[in-house]
């Protein structure tokens, strides 16, 4: 069992990145950040890839690979999104 003073580096980044996306999550939930907002992506970017990180060191496969579509699939909304705006 892991106490909080033998806490390492990378379980301080991914718990931080935890915090971004349930952040962004809870903001959307209470209507104060809109899901096409850049805001909203981008917290939601950096959650996972901060998770990833800490990923890398303490692995779990089921995890790390959620985390890669997570990133994926927020690239894929930063763009589309970005797209439409230019289209616009």
């Amino acid at each position: 069992m892991t106490s909080i003073n033998t806490l390492d580096i990378f379980q301080i980044i991914g718990f931080i990145g935890m915090i971004c996306v349930v952040y962004a999550y809870f903001l959307l939930q209470i209507n104060k950040i809109d899901q096409k907002s850049l805001k909203f992506q981008l917290i939601n970017l950096v959650g996972a890839i901060l998770l990833l990180i800490s990923l890398c060191v303490h692995f779990n496969l089921g995890s790390f690979v959620i985390e890669v579509f997570w990133i994926l699939i927020t690239l894929y909304g930063i763009y589309k999104n970005k797209k439409d705006i230019l289209k616009s």
